[in-house]
């Protein structure tokens, strides 16, 4: 008997333990993009995904560094060229211009005293009451001091376009694809403030295999699916393929181009496929 109260325990025990484990929860799957070559009409095709770019994308930066006080764009918005998109604190860029406008106005002073006295030893030479080495030395400071105003006169320029280069300025008409900084910085020269998307033409970049390389071409015509838009292809032609393959991918980037009648039904950033048979002119 106390053999059977013993092994019934023993099975009630297992029996709580498997009931107190909790099996682990399978991850949630991640959604990808699966691309399969496919045929269409009749002939086979590689399928390429994309992205819609805009064939001009530009960086914009400052041409000189400071404290980004005014962001006047953001992501997404539409600008037209000439527009300000940020400015930088110009006040130490107006004080080197002040500073410098004095230095062009003492500079213009020592040129009219060193011209004066030129003309001044060009008569009293021409009397024989001063030598010619006196006259010569006359007109050594006078072209000294020439060269000093316009020394002076370069300066005072740059200094105004310093503070001219403060306001960030939109090149051409387009659309802001990104925004690298924000008010309240201090940028450097050269830091890339926006990225702008220019109006015009739109692209789908993708990435073209190693092994498959060689029957692709540049012009070849394509055809491109709007990933919200299944079944309508859209005419295309492959732009620019890259010269070398990414080191880690082993792929080629190639830029397709859309025709222009196509522009009116892609947007920036929209996901595509791209359809293009091997060796197809």
């Amino acid at each position: 008997m106390n053999n059977l109260r013993w092994m019934g325990g023993g099975l009630l025990a297992l029996m709580l333990a498997a009931c107190g484990k909790q099996e682990a929860e399978p991850a949630a799957p991640l959604p990808v993009l699966v691309v399969q070559p496919g045929t269409v009409a009749g002939q086979e095709l590689a399928a390429y995904p994309g992205e819609v770019h805009a064939r001009e994308e530009s960086l914009l930066s400052f041409q000189v560094g400071g404290h980004l006080i005014r962001r006047h764009v953001d992501a997404g918005q539409r600008v037209r060229k000439g527009d300000v998109l940020a400015e930088l604190d110009v006040s130490d860029y107006a004080a080197q211009a002040s500073a410098s406008q004095a230095q062009l106005a003492a500079a213009e002073a020592d040129l009219v005293r060193a011209r004066d006295d030129q003309k001044r030893y060009a008569k009293l030479a021409e009397q024989q009451l001063v030598s010619q080495s006196a006259l010569d030395a006359q007109t050594a400071a006078f072209k000294a001091a020439q060269g000093q105003a316009n020394a002076a006169r370069a300066n005072l320029a740059v200094s105004r376009n310093q503070a001219a280069y403060a306001q960030l300025r939109a090149p051409t008409d387009g659309v802001i694809a990104s925004r690298e900084a924000e008010a309240g910085q201090v940028v450097s020269a050269g830091q890339t403030i926006f990225t702008l998307a220019a109006d015009g033409g739109r692209e789908v970049l993708i990435a073209l295999p190693e092994s498959h390389i060689r029957d692709y071409k540049v012009g070849q015509q394509v055809q491109v699916e709007l990933w919200n838009t299944p079944g309508q292809l859209l005419p295309g032609s492959i732009r620019e393929i890259a010269p070398a393959a990414d080191a880690q991918t082993r792929t080629y980037a190639a830029r397709v181009s859309l025709a222009e009648e196509a522009l009116k039904d892609v947007e920036l950033g929209q996901s595509a496929r791209v359809f293009a048979g091997a060796g197809r002119s």
